[in-house]
């Protein structure tokens, strides 16, 4: 870097002979802050895609999507009266508890049913929303059409909306797909978009065809789609616990002891971050797999959440079955991962 500074400073000397020595060093410990300075990524923009694009991705066919795009909450709950303040409360509030009497978005309650409940710190939520005001917001391909078509012109608003090309520091279609991410934003990737394969196909069946349906589902999808990421990421990818449904996704020894790092940490209300493994060659990723209202359909307390018939299936499927009995915001299992570096 000072090389580059120094034959910079070279060429302004041998270049011009009107400027004052002093007029050139000003120039270039000028180029010299614009070359080592870069801008810092905003935290909420991974967290938003780490957490909220398992069901609001903007790569999702429309036809695919199980909750709107991000770009259109942020439609939604931005105009130009709304300051930075007012909307992040807004997003805090809805993130603590969804209902359909607080949502500006009685469209997509309708066609997508109301928000579960997801177990994240404010902190988070914070940081997400931060970001989201600020910064332009990847928005599919199909959306602008599906807009005017629903609503007509779009709106004015503070905030940049952007038109998903990301500018700045949003996170469009310009972004560099090529770049090698960090180790552990690679087991993130991994996990998330394994956990939005199943998400959106889980959510699928139990918004079409209910919960025993989607019992079903994992019962003979679930691994195969699994393998399949596996397959895409070139990795080994797991969802291992304690109390399994399935015998195949136990944990071993190591696991345990990540596991109950991992619990104490949610119990805690801690912000929680990947355990990564450097092996050498190889990594080993781990993350936790934390319940929510929907997942106590099938692992909430039988009498309670877990419905009779429901747990009539699960023995049916699952004779072993240990995944029964949690509460919200518990740590269910861990996502497993390991990949060459």
């Amino acid at each position: 870097m000072k090389l580059l500074v120094t034959l910079f400073l070279i060429s302004l000397f041998t270049s011009c002979n009107t400027n004052t020595r002093k007029e050139y060093l000003a120039i270039a410990e000028n180029a010299e802050n614009l070359i080592l300075t870069s801008p810092q990524e905003h935290p909420g923009k991974k967290l938003m895609e780490n957490n909220c694009y398992v069901c609001h991705n903007p790569k999702t066919a429309e036809d695919a999507m199980i909750a709107p795009p991000m770009v259109a909450v942020k439609m939604h709950y931005i105009s130009e009266e709304t300051s930075k303040e007012e909307f992040i409360e807004a997003m805090v509030a809805w993130a603590k508890n969804p209902s359909e009497e607080k949502s500006k978005m009685p469209g997509a309650v309708k066609k997508f049913g109301l928000m579960p409940y997801q177990f994240y710190p404010e902190e988070t939520i914070k940081q997400i929303a931060d970001y989201m005001f600020d910064n332009d917001i990847e928005e599919p391909e199909w959306f602008d059409a599906h807009y005017k078509q629903m609503h007509g012109d779009r709106p004015q608003m503070k905030g940049r909306i952007g038109r998903g090309m990301g500018n700045g520091k949003g996170m469009g279609k310009n972004q560099n797909t090529n770049a090698q991410p960090f180790v552990k934003e690679r087991g993130m990737q991994m996990a998330q978009t394994t956990k939005a394969e199943l998400g959106k196909n889980l959510m699928g069946q139990i918004q079409k065809n209910g919960v025993i349906a989607a019992l079903d589902f994992c019962n003979v999808q679930a691994m195969p789609i699994s393998d399949s990421m596996a397959t895409v990421h070139k990795a080994q990818i797991k969802r291992v616990t304690d109390k399994p449904r399935n015998p195949q996704n136990k944990a071993n020894a190591a696991e345990l002891q990540y596991l109950e790092n991992f619990k104490k940490q949610v119990a805690a209300g801690d912000e929680v971050n990947p355990i990564v493994v450097d092996m050498g060659r190889e990594t080993e990723f781990y993350y936790p797999i934390v319940t929510n209202s929907v997942c106590l359909k099938c692992h909430g307390t039988p009498g309670k959440e877990l419905e009779t018939l429901t747990l009539s299936k699960i023995q049916e499927l699952y004779p072993m079955d240990k995944a029964t009995g949690y509460g919200e915001n518990e740590v269910r299992g861990i996502w497993s991962i390991r990949f060459e570096n």
